[in-house]
């Protein structure tokens, strides 16, 4: 019975690994979510700051994941020191509230290798360099688009990116995530198979920025 339990994980092979050694990965998968969908579905529920209608938020930074060519690691043991409430503070403003960045340095930053400031600077910089189509931010009222049209236009303005090299995630029948594959020195690069896993839903909700 051992043998055959045995079997039958090693064929599924694990989607993720914990307690991983940090710094032990392939490369990074950016995420980056559209806010007001994720508002809509789950944050104003929470009363979250990131979904006060002077904040502004369309494509936020969700987090910066190693990655192995398949599956990630999470929650690897570090000797770094977690992030001071500064830190986390200071990431809200491409991350939504200072509560994400603090997630994001629990379950991932620490698999990086890095400390908590580089992680953060290593994560803001990935976001600078991906270039968020506006055309997204004028939207005046929700719409049903086709996750193919998000894609399409982040590979229009950033023709640096190859379309084996992003994928958009839905959820609950909406657009929810941009995932973008990058080399550890933040190079595009083609994601890893069970990264690459594209939404085909061609009615997916997107929500406008209030």
């Amino acid at each position: 019975m051992r043998y055959l339990l045995f079997v039958v994980l090693f064929l599924a092979g694990p989607a993720w690994a914990k307690g991983e050694r940090s710094g032990d990965f392939d490369y990074y998968v950016l995420s980056l979510s559209w806010s007001p969908n994720w508002c809509l579905r789950e944050g104003n529920a929470r009363n979250s700051p990131q979904c006060d209608k002077d904040a502004d938020f369309g494509w936020v930074l969700h987090g910066l994941w190693p990655q192995f060519e398949t599956g990630w690691p999470s929650y690897c043991p570090t000797t770094e020191r977690n992030p001071s409430r500064r830190m986390t503070k200071d990431m809200a403003d491409i991350m939504g509230t200072s509560g994400l960045a603090w997630h994001q340095w629990n379950k991932h930053g620490v698999c990086s290798g890095l400390s908590a400031s580089q992680y953060y600077t290593l994560s803001r910089e990935a976001f600078v360099k991906v270039t968020r189509p506006v055309v997204f931010r004028r939207l005046p009222k929700p719409v049903k688009i086709s996750a193919q049209v998000i894609e399409d236009a982040f590979l229009k303005d950033n023709p640096n990116l190859h379309p084996d090299g992003l994928t958009v995630t839905c959820k609950q029948g909406g657009i929810q995530e941009v995932r973008i594959c990058l080399s550890k020195d933040l190079t595009p690069r083609l994601c890893g198979r069970d990264v690459i896993r594209d939404c085909t839903l061609t009615d997916a909700e997107l929500a406008p920025i209030p």
